[in-house]
């Protein structure tokens, strides 16, 4: 992955996380909750197309599932079980930190940087999932697609996480980790990290981020002031 680029040296007063993939490594389970929804419904739903729904609000992901399967396809039922199988696995405890998140944290509560989380999923999912892990009392504002009218790729959910943080987005950092998400960030104007999960965004979305990485171990050389 690429390091660091040249870019004007603006310091970070607050970073803004997305959450599944970059944060939980959930995005694989939430693809087999909807291919397992689908096996319920007597429907093969392939993992290529549940792949496309990555980093997309649900009202995205209805519409795509509309386009391809047509308005006599059970949406409702479908999204209604892959949420129930969803949650199913994060009880049984299938659901991990992606590498580097605790440390990350802990600096930023040393270096006394306020954080959020912009997320694509709702508020009970992003409760119930950030409660699993350890993670609900460690940002300072959780921004989900419940609390904007326009999801990601629109810069609604970064523009909102950075006003409930009191930081200007020039001062914010974005880290994602889909090509929806990164787009939602550069629209607002937030610098942004790419850590790919599942799905390696374009080359356009690379090449105006501030960095594309493996993972969040190389988050603090952005962030920890240089001498």
């Amino acid at each position: 992955m690429s390091g660091h680029k040249e870019t004007e040296n603006t310091p970070i007063r607050g970073v803004i996380f997305d959450m599944d993939g970059l944060l939980l490594d959930s995005e694989s389970l939430a693809i087999d909750a909807l291919i397992q929804a689908g096996r319920d419904l007597g429907h093969d739903v392939p993992e290529s197309f549940c792949r496309r729904m990555v980093g997309v609000p649900a009202d995205g992901c209805r519409k795509l599932v509309l386009e391809t399967y047509g308005t006599d396809f059970p949406t409702e039922a479908f999204f209604a079980l892959q949420e129930k199988h969803l949650r199913d696995f994060v009880n049984n405890d299938r659901l991990t930190l992606k590498k580097g998140v605790l440390p990350l944290l802990d600096l930023l509560d040393t270096l006394g940087l306020p954080r959020a989380i912009a997320t694509s999923s709702s508020r009970p999912r992003a409760t119930h999932h950030l409660a699993r892990v350890g993670l609900a009392d460690r940002f300072h504002a959780i921004i989900t697609r419940d609390d904007v009218t326009n999801g990601k790729p629109d810069p609604e959910p970064y523009l909102t996480a950075a006003r409930h943080i009191g930081v200007d987005p020039a001062f914010c950092l974005a880290l994602e980790d889909s090509p929806s998400g990164a787009r939602a960030a550069q629209a607002a104007n937030i610098r942004v990290i790419i850590i790919p999960d599942l799905i390696t965004p374009p080359q356009d979305v690379c090449d105006k981020a501030l960095a594309v990485v493996d993972d969040l171990t190389s988050i603090p050389a952005y962030i920890t002031p240089q001498a």
